[in-house]
């Protein structure tokens, strides 16, 4: 089963929503989520155009593989697609940024840093949920533990530290409990319906001694 951050945030906000995300199907139209969404990737837009700026061209990386990061040279990426296992459930997510912090010799070793991006001025406990659902998502795509991560946020796009380590336990309890659960009774549910339908369209059918009257 595959959960996306996009099918964990809705999960955090309605689980009948994390159905509808988990199997595609169509939602009714929120004007207010669309606007949110709407703003949210005009803000991502502008803040990485900002970070990318405090770098070097030579240390960014658009989308970077991820078999490459041992000999990664870049010290910012954006738009990274990341994927692991945990459990029977695959984690994805699209990292808004991620910064690279070189090795200092043998005593500190290369740290990665997630980055997301949140427009509204007051964050939330899902802001930092979701921070840390990526943290977990690179963690157990790189096999090593990813201690920290960074929120930029509102008018003044403020930076908050997460430490996200304190927060993964939390994000497996909410992936192999609450989410696993709802969207497997969910999927079930899908397909047993289609099930009772043609049950249904077959009783109403003429026997072959008559008519069905």
């Amino acid at each position: 089963m595959k959960i996306t951050s996009d099918v964990f945030e809705a999960y955090l906000k309605c689980p009948t929503k994390c159905w509808l995300r988990a199997t595609d199907e169509p939602s009714a139209g929120n004007t207010y989520s669309e606007w949110v969404k709407a703003q949210n990737a005009s803000y991502r837009l502008s803040a990485t155009r900002r970070l990318v700026a405090e770098f070097p061209n030579n240390e960014v990386a658009l989308s970077p593989d991820m078999k490459n990061f041992k000999a990664a040279k870049w010290r910012l990426a954006c738009s990274l697609a990341v994927q692991a296992q945990m459990d029977s459930c695959t984690l994805e997510s699209e990292l808004h940024a991620l910064e690279r912090v070189p090795a200092e010799g043998r005593i500190k070793p290369t740290q990665f840093i997630p980055i997301r991006f949140v427009f509204t001025n007051k964050l939330s406990k899902d802001d930092k949920l979701l921070l840390a659902f990526d943290a977990s998502a690179l963690s157990k795509s790189l096999g090593r533990e990813v201690r920290i991560g960074r929120i930029v946020h509102g008018d003044e796009q403020t930076t908050l530290k997460v430490k996200t380590s304190a927060m993964s336990s939390e994000v497996r309890k909410r992936v192999r409990k609450n989410l696993h659960a709802v969207v497997q009774s969910w999927v079930a549910r899908s397909r047993v319906e289609p099930a009772l339908s043609r049950v249904r369209i077959s009783s109403s059918l003429p026997t072959q001694g008559g008519r069905k009257g």
